[in-house]
């Protein structure tokens, strides 16, 4: 059953959705191992200079980009939500162990959902915004664009057989 909650609100929240043909173990090994994350969450020519998770509640999910020019920005986030193999939520306005902070960025909570799709995965991420401006800000920043290329990436990544499913 869909809650309410769990519906996307066009006012304060950007949403990237797309099928995939990868299974859904794979897609979330992708987002919980640093190797791997290391490899796609950032869009080319970006790189990653470092990436920190520890994929529970309260956890830790720290990324450092890296711009061409050598520029790093670096976010701490923490992890709220875990549903093993289908769902991750975080937010950069706390710090681990749900410690707040002032985001410093865009204040905004990812929520991140795979579901089985034929033999592939229904993909999708959204951005939730405290207000209009936050998410017009996210988007006049390129959310469509970042997260649809990192997404591009990921799917190119899978396809190399690099991510194999933990036992």
């Amino acid at each position: 059953m869909t809650k309410s909650s769990d519906l996307p609100d066009p006012r304060f929240d950007l949403v990237l959705e797309r099928t995939i043909e990868a299974a859904p173990a794979l897609v979330w090994e992708a987002w919980t191992s640093r190797d791997h994350l290391m490899k796609w969450f950032v869009p080319l020519p970006w790189t990653m200079a470092d990436v920190e998770v520890d994929v529970r509640p309260g956890g830790v999910f720290k990324f450092v980009m890296r711009s061409p020019e050598g520029e790093e920005n670096t976010h701490l986030c923490c992890y709220l939500e875990v549903v093993t193999g289908r769902k991750l939520v975080w937010t950069n306005t706390m710090a681990p162990g749900y410690r707040p902070v002032d985001a410093g960025f865009i204040p905004f909570t990812a929520v991140i959902t795979l579901e089985p799709a034929g033999g592939g995965t229904k993909y999708t991420a959204r951005a939730i915004h405290k207000d209009e401006s936050g998410r017009k800000t996210h988007a006049d920043m390129g959310f469509h664009e970042g997260w649809g290329t990192c997404l591009d990436q990921l799917v190119e990544l899978l396809k190399t057989g690099a991510v194999k499913k933990k036992s």
